[in-house]
């Protein structure tokens, strides 16, 4: 197997872990109001308790509000969906993977803006700020290891045949 070809083998490796995460993180704002009933049954903490009885009254009572965490979890999906591209085309779609880190930054303001006016306990927060910090950690990876891929010389056959990465970049 080639350099390329073995880089190309990582990219796709750690683009797949992303999007598990991604998508599991996306997928378990669906089942809300069981899920923290469920974390309620095996953590005694106050604010959890209090969340779960915000979410039963909400859904009991208003669960209309319950549909806010639907679209957050389809929008975790949406974003996945462009990550198809970064696994087409590593380089061509960079952006998607800067993107993605731009996203991840962007957390830590939300939750240090948002968590405060919201009432939310400045752990709670931290815990939603780890996601950025840890999300970012395989998409700046991904990101160095295509930069790496760009930089390499095409394979005579690619560059010949149109292609290659760069060739659909010059099309």
């Amino acid at each position: 197997m080639s350099e390329r070809s073995a880089l190309q083998r990582r990219i796709r490796a750690w683009l797949v872990l992303f999007l598990v995460c991604l998508v599991i993180s996306g997928l378990t704002a669906f089942p809300l109001v069981s899920e923290v009933r469920w974390g309620n049954a095996l953590v005694d903490n106050e604010w959890l308790r209090r969340v779960g009885d915000g979410l039963d009254q909400a859904d009991a009572e208003y669960p209309f509000l319950l549909y806010g965490t639907d679209w957050l979890a389809f929008a975790h999906l949406c974003i996945a969906v462009f990550f198809y591209g970064v696994h087409r085309d590593p380089v061509r779609n960079i952006w998607v993977v800067e993107a993605g880190m731009i996203a991840c930054a962007g957390i830590i303001p939300l939750a240090l803006i948002c968590g405060p006016i919201r009432g939310i306990p400045f752990a709670w927060s931290l815990i939603d700020m780890a996601f950025g910090v840890f999300g970012v950690i395989p998409l700046l990876i991904l990101r160095r290891m295509i930069k790496r891929l760009e930089a390499m010389p095409e394979p005579e056959a690619e560059a010949e045949a149109g292609t290659g990465p760069r060739s659909a970049v010059a099309a």
